[in-house]
């Protein structure tokens, strides 16, 4: 039996790993069907992590994660988790796509989030070279440049806000007549002269060379005009879809309490609902999704998980 059970080996699930060794478990395994890494090394370039003095592509910044957080014998699985349960008892069941299953003491969830795409041409095509979900991290390539926005929920209009701080324009583009965000947010950016509305309007190509974007086209739905709009960054928000599918029960409800929008409820110690488990990273409630923070949420979830197992010892319940 595993003393630890990681689903998930992004900079979360690494951390995890690693504290978990380090701190003392033993059985520790990162189940992870690619090489380790997440989502964050799919980034062109990054320069807001701790220590980089330099502007590194994702990759870059990962490459050396798995062999730090190996060396005190943290184990990755090249294999894909389809559930964890709780049939009985104390102990969860890691079930694996292959239809084996391993018992595990504590499990931390570390599967994370998937930005929806738009859907508009040349989105895939210049993902990462012109086209970003992620103002935090690529707004500061934009500096003192115009930029186009598409969404008009919370997190577009507050990212506008902050890209308005940086950018010379913010061209908000939004398929209805209004934003679906909180009023003093709507204030804000109707208030705010660098950002330009662009409301009943859908995007309909994004274009550029090999060097990366130089605009996008948008389309107006009333008048079926096209308006081109040249820029060289466009970022897209209209929502991410959590990684909970582990989670999810053969009855249809989740291992641990979710929020409506599916993600995973914690709390500051990355503690779930259910004893002995624990979610880190994008896939937990308000996460900031940055390297950085998942980070720190995979070392207090495997804090918590060692001190969870030391209980299980202590107590003789395991």
């Amino acid at each position: 039996m595993l003393d630890l059970a990681i689903v998930g080996g992004g900079p979360a699930g690494l951390t995890a790993g690693l504290y978990a060794t380090r701190g003392g478990l033993e059985n520790v395994v990162m189940y992870e069907k690619g090489m380790p890494g997440g989502a964050i090394t799919q980034s062109s370039e990054v320069e807001n992590y701790p220590g980089i003095t330099e502007v590194v592509t994702g990759m870059e910044l990962m490459q050396d994660w798995p062999k730090q957080c190996m060396r005190f014998g943290l184990k990755h699985e090249m294999a894909e988790v389809s559930r964890v349960s709780r049939p009985q008892g104390r102990c969860f069941t890691i079930e694996l796509s292959d239809g084996t299953s391993v018992s595990a003491k504590s499990v931390i969830v570390c599967t994370g989030s998937t930005p929806r795409r738009a859907g508009f041409k040349g989105e895939n095509e210049f993902f990462g070279r012109g086209v970003s979900t992620c103002a935090t991290c690529d707004g500061f390539f934009y500096r003192e440049k115009e930029v186009a926005v598409i969404g008009g929920g919370d997190t577009a209009l507050e990212e506008a806000l902050y890209l308005a701080n940086i950018c010379s324009k913010v061209y908000l583009v939004h398929r209805r007549d209004e934003f679906r965000a909180a009023p003093s947010t709507v204030r804000r950016v109707l208030e705010n002269e660098k950002i330009v509305p662009i409301l009943k309007a859908v995007p309909e190509e994004v274009y550029g060379d090999a060097m990366g974007v130089q605009g996008l086209r948008v389309k107006k739905k009333e008048s079926g005009e096209i308006v081109d709009i040249p820029v060289p960054g466009v970022f897209v928000f209209v929502g991410n879809d959590v990684n909970n599918q582990v989670l999810k029960q053969a009855d249809g409800s989740f291992l641990c309490d979710v929020n409506e929008w599916g993600e995973v409820v914690v709390d500051l110690a990355m503690r779930t609902s259910e004893e002995g488990l624990f979610a880190a990273g994008d896939v937990r409630m308000m996460a900031p999704k940055q390297v950085v923070c998942a980070a720190g949420d995979g070392a207090n979830a495997a804090i918590g998980a060692i001190a969870y197992v030391e209980y299980l010892h202590r107590e003789n319940l395991c």
